[in-house]
């Protein structure tokens, strides 16, 4: 048992307070039945005690636990609570969840992205459950007059077993809520969880399967208007003109207006990504009112000259960032990012003499591989509910980051801070995008202007052509070998527009004397920002599948080949800026291989290996593939994952599951591309998904059982899977694969057939 300080930071998160008659926040759900005893039934407490704020007990012993990060699928809405609750050590099945909304003075780090939710918060939430413990056996230890050491909790009840007394949380919640804080918590051994490390549902799930509202595309209030958002036709361009009457006839409009996103001193955040600041606004009574509305209005639009906006420095400080003017083709992309490659880059690291390394090998290999801009495609499109009224404002939407956002809504509105509630919906799908959360502000701004409640909802051809995309890259690799095909010296070159892939610290350097890493970028007005596992989700397949054919120049198994690099850097590491544990990463390595019975395929199987490091985690992937009717098909996925400890062990491999499904799809068939600035591809007939019968017959995900404290898992899996997939249909055609989508190359290897 170890003990931590209560006092985190500077928040007060752990104030505790008496609240009677409890006010519920937006949403809850209930587990399953509550019962305090076994005549009780299940009924909402009369009186509420706060014991902190994550935490609070009904006098009848029900246990309501804030779920502090907005949920988007990564199940956090289930394990944050669970970590609450084993470290309070009440009883799950007496437990209620409900969505905190944002409320940065209370709740730590209320972002979902980056597979940070559970690493970031496991010890706040820890210390949190610990602390209300400690003022429930406080409580109890003053009403009976015993020593607090001679108590002990169990599945939501306290005891003193010498004198016999027992009491249920609630009996006692009312007094430990009066409880000073205590200086330090003894939190639990791991060897004692009882609730972390099991399985538990979704505490949604009904909510999913009964399509009950939960999502902010689903509210209503009465008397609220319907807004859409005209876009620029293509990125390069802006607003010109409208002409309001042409739409001024029809059912239902009530108004059409342009908006300004931003002020223009305004020095944005990271997540402020918009490339449009000038929109047009379409208001009516009903979504579709204003969508056929939309599709009638008459705009003028014109080329936009070069533009720089100020960017507020995460250590204070802006600095200008410029967008340049053109309307850009995927065709001149492909170009210049080939003039690229053959220029120098800027070097990022370099260990060793590679440069002379190279000079005297005996034998160079070198690959290139690309990838395109990807689109995101949330289930649920973009929305937002408004009400903007004076100086007051209430958002409600999906949002990945509503404390990058807050700021954001403060100027654009003109509204102080602490007037602005944010409430955070359900998300139908993040995946990066719902980070950037400008819909909140047009939402807010259109709600403004009409002084009335408003939805806005983006069409998908909205969110599909007008949305925040993951980059194009390319990254080129060299190889150095001698005449006994020993390596001497490793290259990377990598870049994309407008930003590069490359993560120059990570395997495999450390792991060879000669390295050297170059990084290049291309200016762009095309947005981009966060897709699942950013950067990794390219440069993970690149590298991989340039080890697996190194491993195979070199004459090697590709999995001791890895093995191998990965001893040498745990062993005689090279430079000192690896961010990798190497005996972690071929920990996942050795797990794969026994899990996979690597070296006895199924008959008719062509496989493939991959391994990556990414969001504190490690993950190592074999892919089995064969060939039917001239078509891949993905019969088995083996993932090894080292993500310290599991919270919820179904729910984590759903994640992985969803994970690598997600990556054969856009390995296979995710590709945007651009005609004078504008996307080729607006709906999902013409930008190509995965399909249910294209998914693996069978994924197996495994986890390595350590205590080593969470780390991510959201984003982990994906990456790998990429290089996986390539290097298993080389296998099985003999044909490596450069450039993604992997599906267009295939076709025309068959139509050649």
């Amino acid at each position: 048992m170890k003990t931590v300080n209560t006092k985190l930071n500077r928040r007060s998160f752990l104030k505790a307070s008496a609240l009677a008659g409890g006010g519920m926040m937006l949403s809850f759900s209930w587990l399953a039945g509550c019962k305090p005893t076994e005549e009780e039934m299940l009924t909402m407490p009369k009186e509420w005690f706060e014991l902190n704020s994550y935490i609070k007990i009904g006098e009848n012993g029900v246990v309501t636990l804030y779920s502090p990060n907005p949920e988007f699928g990564s199940n956090v809405k289930t394990s944050m609570p669970m970590i609450l609750a084993e470290e309070l050590d009440t009883d799950w099945k007496n437990v209620m969840v409900e969505q905190a909304d944002f409320y940065p003075e209370r709740f730590d780090r209320q972002f979902t992205g980056g597979s940070q939710g559970i690493r970031q918060g496991w010890t706040p939430l820890r210390t949190a459950g610990a602390t209300a413990r400690a003022m429930l056996v406080s409580a109890a230890a003053q009403s009976w007059n015993v020593p607090a050491t001679e108590i002990t909790t169990s599945a939501g009840q306290i005891e003193h077993k010498s004198s016999g007394k027992k009491a249920h949380y609630g009996e006692m919640a009312s007094l430990a809520a009066t409880q000073e804080i205590p200086e330090e918590v003894a939190m639990k051994d791991v060897s004692d969880f009882a609730i972390i490390g099991t399985s538990k549902k979704n505490v949604d799930a009904e909510k999913i399967l009964t399509g009950k509202p939960m999502f902010a595309i689903d509210h209503k209030v009465p008397g609220m208007k319907y807004a859409a958002i005209v876009h620029p036709p293509a990125f390069g361009m802006r607003l010109k003109s409208f002409d309001k009457s042409s739409v001024s006839g029809m059912s239902g409009i009530m108004d059409v207006f342009p908006i300004q996103v931003f002020k223009e001193d305004y020095a944005r955040n990271f997540f402020d990504t918009t490339t449009f600041p000038e929109l047009l606004a379409v208001v009516g009574n009903s979504t579709w009112e204003v969508m056929q509305a939309k599709k009638q209005l008459s705009a003028e639009w014109e080329e936009a000259p070069e533009s720089t906006f100020p960017m507020a420095g995460r250590g204070g400080g802006t600095t200008d960032i410029t967008i340049p003017s053109g309307l850009e083709n995927s065709g001149t992309h492909k170009s210049k990012m080939e003039e690229y490659i053959q220029k120098s880059g800027n070097v990022v690291r370099r260990d060793g003499d590679p440069e002379s390394a190279f000079a005297k090998a005996a034998k160079v290999l070198e690959r290139t591989y690309t990838a395109p801009f990807l689109a995101h495609n949330t289930m649920e499109p973009m929305n937002c509910f408004a009400d903007v009224s004076g100086d007051k404002a209430v958002i409600y939407g999906p949002t990945q980051a509503p404390e990058f956002i807050m700021g954001t809504l403060s100027s654009s509105l003109g509204i102080p801070r602490e007037n602005i509630q944010i409430n955070l919906a359900r998300m139908g799908g993040g995946f990066g995008r719902r980070a950037y959360s400008h819909h909140m502000v047009e939402a807010a701004l259109i709600s403004q202007k009409i002084q009335t409640p408003v939805k806005m909802v983006y069409t998908r051809e909205d969110d599909m052509s007008a949305g925040v995309y993951r980059p194009t890259y390319s990254a080129t690799y060299r190889a150095a070998l001698d005449e006994n095909n020993n390596l001497l010296a490793f290259h990377v070159k990598a870049g994309g527009i407008p930003e590069t892939p490359l993560h120059a610290n990570r395997f495999p350097a450390g792991a060879i004397d000669n390295y050297l890493a170059e990084a290049w970028e291309i200016p762009s007005n095309i947005t981009i920002g966060a897709f699942r596992a950013p950067r990794s989700n390219f440069i993970a397949g690149a590298e991989q599948s340039f080890l697996d054919e190194l491993a195979e120049e070199m004459g090697k198994d590709p999995i001791e080949f890895r093995l191998e690099l990965l001893e040498r850097a745990e062993t005689n590491p090279v430079g000192q800026r690896n961010d990798y544990d190497p005996k972690r990463y071929a920990g996942v390595l050795e797990l794969v291989r026994e899990t996979s019975a690597w070296n006895n395929p199924q008959a008719g199987v062509s496989r493939g290996v991959s391994a990556y490091f990414c969001h504190n985690s490690y993950v190592a992937e074999v892919v089995d593939l064969k060939i039917v009717d001239s078509q891949p098909t993905v019969e088995s996925v083996f993932a090894a994952v080292d993500c310290g400890i599991v919270v919820n062990p179904d729910a984590a491999r759903n994640m992985g599951e969803g994970a690598i499904v997600d990556g054969i799809g856009n390995a296979f068939y995710g590709e945007m591309t651009f005609e004078n600035g504008a996307p080729t591809k607006r709906n999902f007939d013409r930008y190509r998904m995965i399909r249910h019968k294209e998914a693996p017959r069978k994924i197996q995900v495994d986890f390595v059982d350590n205590n080593e404290d969470p780390t991510g898992l959201g984003e982990p899996l994906f990456p790998p899977v990429f290089a996986a997939l390539a290097n298993s249909l080389y296998k099985a055609t003999g044909k490596r694969y450069y450039e993604q989508p992997f599906a267009p190359q295939l076709e025309m290897e068959n139509l050649r057939m």
